[in-house]
């Protein structure tokens, strides 16, 4: 049996199942992560022609993207507190399934409202992943290795959303929009089946002796929500607050340059998906790299991981104002929003690292949720959405040159949770943990995980 500490100063630092095992679980969570974003993305370069065939304002375009993080935070949370009970990997299956069903459904829709629905089913589908993802990945990997493997991981979104982008665009000019959702949707069924060979980790209880009152759903719960209160309320909550302000800016340049680009340097919509890809492509390689420097630089005293988030958000926001507010036009212009980029997306990695250290084994899951709530509902949704009803107002211009003003709450956030991280995290140093055996066996001989 392999028992380890969640310690960093423990002296047995391992894989909790394995070197090979926990690299395979990354790659079939990277990968179902990968297929999510392609399926969330794929719709804003197909922006220009559903607002040409069905007369939307861009309030309406950017609520395609935004129902999904809306659905995605309200059910997050109890999604993940079912799957700390129940087991990561059964969960993730379900969830796989439901959102890649869904995504093809998007391509029979025949208004605006029935595709709004049909989005609003993918991010049922979607709900509660990435927080279930995170707590197997970071629970799976020694904590030193833990702010580079969430980097690596958090790389899955951008790239996604680098394919679904380019996809979409390529899709649309040769078989037309619609088409598009049928495609992108397929692999996540075959990567749910597949997922079935992952190992999880057993449930970790929260409490030495449970008595049966705790043991019901209702104790369960107060129990479940009141460790969570005692352990981690300060750093999570202001975690929480810089990484969804953080994202405004990041969702709105996502789901909106792929526009900008059509109507203010006039490329087509093919084009300007390929040219916005290269944008996201470069967030996704800056995800792994700013996981690794922070996680390194931090490596002795890890509150620091926290200022290093602040300087990165000021430096986001400096770069973005300067490209769509300044003087700057052309390819100046796009290399200023490609540097930027390589800025924007250096906090999701390195902040479900702190989140984790932070969080209780036992509600990992949970403490996640708790996160991508934060990050859904008030970072994710908000981002396309404001962008819209400003460009409705002043112009998409001017709404992109407004935005990256987020990131600098941002970086007042991560600086007020750095003061309360050594406490919290101590507070969980001596938890051990145990493997569970593969749900694929556990199925084919009838026991339960």
């Amino acid at each position: 049996m392999n028992v380890i500490p969640d310690d960093p100063e423990a002296g047995n630092n391992d894989y909790l199942t394995g070197r090979r095992q926990a690299w395979f679980a990354f790659a079939m969570t990277f990968a179902l992560m990968f297929f999510d974003f392609i399926d969330r993305q794929v719709i804003v370069s197909l922006f220009p022609h559903i607002k040409s065939e069905w007369n939307l304002s861009d309030k309406e375009l950017g609520s395609l993207v935004s129902i999904i993080s809306i659905v995605v935070g309200v059910g997050g949370l109890p999604v993940a507190l079912v799957a700390d009970r129940m087991g990561r990997v059964k969960s993730i299956v379900v969830m796989a399934i439901t959102w890649s069903l869904a995504t093809i459904s998007c391509m029979f829709t025949a208004n605006y409202s029935q595709l709004f629905v049909a989005r609003a089913m993918v991010g049922v589908g979607e709900t509660g992943y990435g927080s279930v993802g995170v707590a197997l990945i970071s629970t799976l990997f020694p904590k030193r290795l833990r702010s580079a493997a969430l980097g690596a991981f958090y790389a899955a979104p951008s790239l996604g959303s680098v394919l679904g982008v380019v996809l979409g665009g390529m899709i649309a000019a040769r078989w037309g929009w619609k088409a598009a959702f049928g495609v992108v949707g397929v692999p996540g069924l075959v990567l749910a089946v597949l997922y079935l060979l992952v190992r999880d980790y057993k449930t970790v209880a929260l409490a030495p002796n449970l008595n049966p009152v705790t043991q019901s759903l209702g104790g369960t719960l107060k129990h479940i929500f009141g460790t969570l209160a005692r352990t981690r309320t300060r750093t999570l909550l202001w975690l929480c607050a810089g990484a969804s302000t953080q994202l405004i800016t990041v969702s709105a340049i996502w789901s909106w340059l792929p526009s900008y680009l059509n109507r203010f340097h006039g490329m087509t919509p093919e084009a300007a998906a390929k040219a916005a890809a290269v944008v996201v492509l470069v967030g996704a390689v800056s995800s792994t790299f700013w996981g690794i420097v922070v996680g390194r630089l931090a490596r002795r005293t890890p509150r620091n991981k926290l200022p290093a988030l602040s300087t990165l958000c000021l430096i986001t926001s400096v770069i973005f104002v300067l490209a769509f507010g300044g003087t700057y036009t052309g390819d100046a212009q796009f290399k200023l929003i490609v540097l930027g980029s390589f800025f924007m997306n250096c906090t999701v990695g390195v902040v479900a690292g702190v989140a984790m250290d932070v969080v209780h084994p036992g509600v990992r899951s949970t403490g996640a949720a708790v996160l991508s709530l934060f990050q859904n509902l008030l970072g994710l949704a908000v981002g396309p959405l404001l962008a819209g009803v400003l460009s409705d107002q002043w112009g998409l211009q001017q709404a992109l040159t407004v935005i990256p003003l987020f990131s600098i709450l941002a970086a007042v956030f991560f600086v007020v949770a750095m003061r309360s991280y050594d406490a919290d995290a101590a507070q969980i140093s001596d938890v051990k943990l145990d493997v569970a055996p593969a749900l694929a066996g556990t199925l084919s001989t009838g026991t339960a995980v």
